[in-house]
């Protein structure tokens, strides 16, 4: 049995299955999808003209929006975020079943010069909306499936040498070590998300963490080394 993440194999083992059938071979992705994106500074500066960014520190998430994806525990943040760096936005790309309730929150938060809604994007322009982001904000929601299971969209972040910053939930410590590859905070806390945001933002350098980022993704989360784990397992089964 093989699993994506060391989560689902210690459940499996907590149910009983013989950890010596288990062979974890993790989720990546294709750095050089990428790294081969050629964005132009004009096309970006452009498109922060245009969602009137310009200036701005911006907080951003690029992907559908569920409820575990913790969208809100952001907007709950930003107030206090505000008051102390009022030059910060949020920008939200994409979509999904949280979209009007997280409109709603925006509107009751007082938030609406500072939260930026894009709707979803062409798959072609994804990564100038990315270009666009200071800081990639990943507030998982604590509970069984994203304490359990990975995801990639933090990976996609670091392969484009971006800064992340992630809910501790098991799924995220598999991905970031916390103040060397990205930032983690306290799952479903507003307050730890809030502050953390801001003492990343009083850092003048991230050039060491989104390399040390990149290069665990190119070393050890690409599809390269991770589907070479399965030529021993096969091996194995053919001895």
């Amino acid at each position: 049995v093989t699993t994506i993440c060391k989560g689902l194999q210690q459940d499996l083992i907590s149910r009983d299955v013989d950890p010596a059938k288990l062979t974890e071979i993790p989720n990546a992705v294709e750095v050089e999808k990428f790294t081969h994106n050629q964005v132009l500074p004009e096309d970006v500066s452009a498109l922060r003209k245009k969602h009137n960014l310009e200036d701005k520190f911006v907080l951003g998430f690029v992907g559908s929006f569920y409820a575990y994806e913790g969208l809100d525990t952001l907007l709950s943040a930003l107030p206090n975020i505000i008051s102390k760096q009022p030059n910060t936005a949020v920008l939200l790309v994409g979509g999904g079943p949280q979209e009007t309730n997280l409109k709603q929150q925006d509107a009751e938060l007082g938030l609406v010069d500072h939260v930026f809604f894009t709707g979803r994007v062409p798959h072609d322009d994804v990564a100038l909306y990315y270009d666009m982001i200071d800081l990639l904000v990943f507030p998982r929601k604590s509970m069984r499936l994203t304490e359990l299971v990975t995801p990639l969209k933090p990976l996609e972040a670091m392969a484009q040498h971006k800064l992340v910053l992630a809910s501790d939930v098991g799924g995220h410590k598999e991905l970031i070590e916390h103040n060397r590859t990205g930032y983690l905070f306290k799952a479903d806390d507003t307050n730890a998300l809030g502050e953390t945001v801001l003492s990343i933002m009083a850092q003048d350098d991230h050039d060491q963490i989104k390399t040390d980022g990149f290069s665990f993704v190119k070393q050890v989360r690409n599809w390269h080394v991770s589907v070479s784990n399965y030529l021993p397992l096969y091996g194995s089964l053919i001895r």
